[in-house]
């Protein structure tokens, strides 16, 4: 009987992190604008160095980096590989992002076998933007995508509008094309 007096919601909100298999939240010094969107995928800012160092004992198996080689990306690379993780770099600027850039990311987060990944760029603005594309790819209308993104992070006005751009060229992005 107790069991039933416990809505689903909360049960979904205790389940849910608990299947991700990574940490529910950590300290912002060590991810920023850390968050677990869904089980087995988590976004963020650029990991602290000793918190690279730990991402296989936080259960991450993947690690999916958006930012550029000039922000240190060959650097985490040799981190990350060297604790056994599978590493994923897709550099991405508002000037260069593009359907391609969220196709490399959405083949990662489509095998289940690389779960758990942190997708992470340096403030979580970029990732944001990947976020907001792969709304709109999957049925979500604009508005919800936007909604998402601003949830996962995205505040840059141009990547906001890289977004745009980007979602321009999906035949099947709702509310964009005209």
């Amino acid at each position: 009987m107790i069991r039933t007096l416990i809505p689903p919601a909360v049960t979904l909100l205790l389940v849910v992190p608990a299947l991700a298999g990574v940490p529910v939240a950590v300290d912002p010094a060590e991810i920023p604008n850390y968050q677990v969107v869904r089980p087995g995928l988590a976004f963020g800012g650029q990991p602290a160095r000793q918190t690279l160092e730990r991402l296989g004992e936080m259960g991450f198996r993947t690690v999916i980096n958006l930012r550029t080689e000039r922000e240190g990306a060959g650097e985490e690379e040799t981190i990350v590989r060297a604790l056994g993780l599978d590493y994923v770099w897709v550099p991405v600027t508002a000037g260069t992002f593009s359907l391609e850039d969220v196709e490399a990311v959405e083949r990662v987060l489509d095998d289940p076998e690389r779960a758990p990944v942190l997708l992470h760029c340096a403030s979580s603005d970029r990732v944001a933007a990947v976020w907001a594309v792969i709304q709109a790819r999957d049925g979500r209308t604009l508005e919800e995508a936007a909604a998402a993104s601003r949830a996962a992070g995205l505040h840059s006005p141009s990547m906001w509008g890289a977004v745009l751009r980007v979602l321009d060229a999906v035949p099947t992005a709702v509310g964009v094309n005209p």
